[in-house]
This record gives structure tokens, sequence and C-alpha cells, in this order.
């Protein structure tokens, strides 16, 4: 078996706040936009994202091993600048339902930190695995391994990926029709306002057993090929970890409070 420990530089930052996962990021709209939904107090946060912009990551692979045993594997310094974070508020959500109300909480959470408590770098981070880890994969990879099958009745197509509202000022917080009401209970709305997804290797690996055991494996791949595929198409803005699992008591020990 022959893996990739090959590495690529690209700037997929952590969020939007980073780099951007709506179609306006990447331009000068979108930057201006993200900025727009940021506390202007959120210093801490703006740093972490000026960071994360930099940070090195992988989305090239051509195989990938059962366990990651290398940093190389997965977005080490960027999840080093993540665990690190200094703000005082902060909070790891883990995230298995892709039909539960996890983005709606975390839109609440944000809201409550930021407007009623005044918490203006609070961070919220999605440890994201289970059927909840199908909405960190394009639309390209839904249609070609069938996701749909897997992710329930209520999910054709990936809407989670899909932006719902309208650009936004922050003094739109109490306009239920902009990214702080329901319609941004999506993952680029809350990249817009500074939530970080988390993805998992052990996750991916396992999917892909699933995958090629349905016989959803159009290319005839090894079970490493199709992980690393999977794993080249994670959307926009999202952090590759090792294994969320393993990953969320690095995040309570650094204080992160934990959320389920």
């Amino acid at each position: 078996m022959a893996i990739d420990t090959g590495r690529r530089t690209a700037l997929l930052g952590f969020g939007s706040l980073a780099l951007g996962a709506t179609a306006l990021a990447g331009s000068p709209v979108g930057a201006a936009t993200s900025e727009r939904l940021v506390p202007q107090g959120a210093g801490v946060l703006s740093q972490l994202a000026a960071r994360l912009q930099t940070a090195p990551r992988r989305r090239d692979s051509k195989a990938l091993p059962m366990i990651d045993s290398h940093p190389d594997f997965w977005d080490d310094i960027a999840l080093k600048e993540v665990i690190a974070y200094r703000g005082a508020r902060k909070q790891v959500w883990d995230n298995t339902d892709i039909a539960g109300p996890w983005l709606n909480l975390m839109r609440n959470s944000v809201n409550a930190q930021i407007f009623a408590f005044g918490h203006e770098d609070f961070l919220a981070v999605s440890a994201t695995h289970g059927t909840a880890h199908f909405a960190l994969f394009d639309q390209t990879t839904w249609d070609k391994y069938k996701l749909a099958a897997l992710a329930g009745a209520e999910f054709k197509t990936n809407t989670l990926m899909v932006a719902k509202a309208a650009p936004a000022a922050f003094s739109d917080y109490e306009d239920s029709k902009s990214v702080f009401g329901p319609v941004g209970n999506t993952i680029p709305a809350l990249q817009e306002r500074g939530v970080v997804f988390l993805a998992c290797h052990n996750a991916i690996w396992e999917l892909t057993a699933k995958l090629r055991d349905r016989g959803n494996n159009p290319d005839h791949l090894s079970h490493e090929a199709v992980a690393a595929e999977l794993t080249n198409h994670l959307i926009d803005g999202i952090g590759l970890t090792p294994g969320v699992a393993a990953t969320i008591p690095e995040l309570q020990q650094a204080g992160f409070h934990y959320v389920k």
C-alpha cells in the first residue's frame, strides 16, 4: 500500500473569516461581508482568522492510511491555532446527526454570547462526525457516492452547505430573515460569523468502508484512495483532524466547554 505523504499549501481558512465559504468569499465584497458580521471588538477572533488564513492545508492526497500517525495527514498547524485560541469564551459542539438541530443550536449560542452576554470574541467549534459529517462534503461527492441515500429522507442534496440568506450587516441582528435568524442555519452562514467546523479522518475512513460495502465505488478505488478523495472534497473552510473524538479532549484541556 502506497500512502501519499506529500503536502500542498493552500489558503483554505477554517471559516470564511479566514478565507470564505460562500460564493462571495475571496472577493472584496465577500471580505467586507465577513467583517460586517463579526463584532468590531472581536480582535482576538480576527487575529485567529488571520493566522488560519496562512496555515498550510492538505487537499491533494492520493491515498490515506486507516490511522493518521503523522501531522502531515491532517491540518495540524491550523488545528493547533484553534486549540490555542486565547479568547475567554470558547465552546466545542459534539455534532453527530445531520438531521438534528446542531446548526440552530450553535447559531443561538453565538447570538446569546455576543448580544446578551457581550462576549464578542466568542468562538464556537463544531467537532463533526457521524451523519453530520456528510454536510462537510461538496455536492460533487454527494452525487458520486450517493450520500443522500445515507443522509435520510430530509436531504436529497447537501442543503447545509448552501447559504440561504442575503449578505447582512452586524446591525441586522434583530432581523429574523438575516443570517442571525433561522435562515442562518447553514455552514457558510455560520462560517461568516466565525464558527469553525472540524472534520474527522476516522469518520471519513468509516464512511469509505460503508460506501465500498454498498457497492458505491464507481472508480473501483482502494479503501485508502477513496478516503483520500473524500478528504480532498471537504467544502471550503473545513479543518481536518486525525479524529474528532480524540480532538475533543484536546480542546477541553485548552479550556473549551463541551456541549453535546
